[in-house]
């Protein structure tokens, strides 16, 4: 017998995008909103840029701060990227498309996949450079870099009532 899922159904299901939407939206954004259990055990949310590589959600940034210390402290963890969106003022609505993804968050201690997602942090930010630019430059900034992987245990995505396909 399974474990009952801690993750909701999505309210509106007709508004749900498939899990290769998800990807695609995943693969396809530059920036989301990580939130983690922060101080006082107060929400902490914060922007970042991210990639998508191995099936997992990779994060760099500093080696110390809220960040880190939310990390250490609890590894449940959300991100959320807002793929497209067009405010409709004639409709008083928003028409949007967006992902969240639920998971556990740490550090990356495994140099040769720590290697693989500053290389794919590089060629998603940076396609137009040169791949030997690319590695010159993670191995000047990697000393003082955290990398961080959010393994996935959840995806659910979802787009505005007027962009959901009309149900039978």
């Amino acid at each position: 017998m399974s474990e009952p899922t801690p993750f909701r159904p999505l309210r509106r299901a007709a508004q749900a995008l498939s899990p290769e939407d998800c990807t695609a939206v995943l693969e396809r954004a530059s920036s989301g909103v990580l939130a983690l259990l922060g101080d006082g055990e107060y929400p902490y949310a914060v922007p970042l840029n991210f990639c998508l590589e191995e099936d997992a959600l990779f994060f760099h940034g500093a080696l110390a701060g809220h960040r880190v210390d939310a990390m250490g402290a609890c590894a449940k963890a959300s991100f959320c990227v807002v793929d497209w969106e067009q405010v409709q003022p004639d409709r008083y609505a928003t028409d949007f498309r967006s992902v969240i993804v639920f998971g556990t968050l740490a550090p990356v201690e495994d140099p040769a996949q720590r290697q693989r997602a500053l290389e794919a942090f590089a060629r998603k930010y940076c396609p137009d450079h040169p791949e030997e630019r690319r590695l010159r430059q993670i191995a000047l900034e990697s000393p003082g870099t955290l990398v961080a992987r959010l393994e996935i245990h959840h995806v659910s995505g979802k787009v505005s009532r007027s962009l959901a396909a009309p149900q039978p």
